[in-house]
């Protein structure tokens, strides 16, 4: 484990995500298979037992549990912890260690024992594997254009990221489909920006959530600034004006598609301090969207900080045009390995990897 973590770090991959070149993708393939080939000799050699917390249901620093051996031991196993003191005392050395693990989980890094890191701790090895196995066969099977400026939204790790080249530019968190109406993979191009939309409330959300709404309470459009604008098979079209409650928050990103699919803003704040986002009915919430519309038209005359923000709480719709086309990725990648040569392991909140 030890030998193969220094030849990562030797390696140039992007931050948090392989980066869309031909050349970071090889490594990454590499990077990834080197990980199974670990596991493998680590599942080969070790019994992977479940570890109970026995004494207490949560540990903290400068705690002291009969499980901490154990869970020391398969830390350093795991590459998370270097030297191992055979003892029952959380130290401050511990701590890092346990930080590292959950970051790399995709858990809230604040260094607690406690269900979801016991929980993720306990996943044997050969699910592991098998997690690793699928994302190399989706690298493999990648298509996606790896030059110039784009933007990859990776699903389970509920993140945006902006590439130029090799660079990382931009960042966010984001909230994507929930698991009965899932955000899809696919590829296409961002063309459009939508300052102060109307939200066009899709057939199925007016007759499974509106109507019935509707049905319960007699205001429930005036209230929630809706409007019905005709009928199509006996089923009121209704749109959402704009404005800050509006679904779609100030600000919508369109790359045409038959999914319906699309990058927006929500009044729905709260939502992005869960780790786990998924909470839409297929779209994905921005949390920074004001920060993606500055980039994207850092080039476009007109179009200054004060401009967007103007545009953004004008009341009014008002479409714009990207100059410089951008194109767009939505992933599915559960396992990866960052720049730090860590492998990364994220839930596979839709089972995509069992497929």
């Amino acid at each position: 484990m030890k030998n193969y973590l220094i030849l990562l770090l030797l390696t140039t991959l992007s931050r948090v995500f392989p980066a869309y070149s031909q050349e970071p993708k090889e490594r990454q393939q590499k990077a990834l298979q080197a990980a199974i080939e670990e596991y493998q000799k680590l599942n080969d050699r070790n019994n992977w037992p479940e570890i109970n917390l026995n004494d207490k249901p949560v540990i903290r620093l400068n705690d002291r549990s009969s499980s901490l051996p154990a869970i020391k031991e398969r830390l350093k196993l795991l590459g998370d912890l270097r030297r191992v003191r055979d003892d029952d005392v959380y130290t401050d050395r511990l701590e890092d260690a346990i930080k590292q693990f959950q970051l790399r989980h995709g858990l809230e890094d604040d260094g607690i024992i406690g269900p979801a890191f016991m929980k993720a701790l306990n996943i044997p090895l050969g699910k592991r594997i098998t997690q690793m196995s699928a994302n190399l066969d989706r690298i493999m099977m990648d298509t996606v254009e790896m030059n110039g400026t784009r933007i990859i939204a990776n699903i389970p790790n509920y993140k945006l990221y902006v590439y130029e080249k090799n660079t990382q530019v931009l960042s966010m968190d984001i909230v994507v489909g929930k698991i009965s109406n899932p955000t899809v993979v696919f590829s296409d191009t961002l063309e459009n920006i939508v300052f102060s939309p109307y939200w066009n409330v899709p057939a199925s959300i007016v007759r499974n959530e509106i109507l019935p709404a509707i049905s319960k309470n007699s205001s429930y459009l005036q209230k929630n600034n809706m409007e019905i604008t005709g009928k199509v098979d006996g089923l009121p079209v209704i749109r959402q004006k704009p404005g800050p409650d509006n679904s779609l928050g100030l600000v919508k990103f369109l790359f045409p598609n038959q999914y319906n699919i699309y990058f927006h803003d929500t009044p729905a704040k709260g939502l992005f301090d869960k780790k786990n986002r998924a909470f839409s009915h297929g779209c994905i919430r921005l949390s920074q969207p004001f920060e993606l519309a500055q980039y994207l038209l850092k080039d476009q005359p007109g179009w200054d900080e004060s401009e967007i923000r103007a545009a953004m709480n004008a009341g009014t719709e008002k479409w714009v045009r990207l100059l410089n086309k951008i194109p767009v990725s939505i992933i599915y990648y559960t396992a990866w390995v960052d720049s730090s040569g860590l492998v990364n392991f994220r839930d596979d909140i839709y089972g995509h990897d069992e497929m």
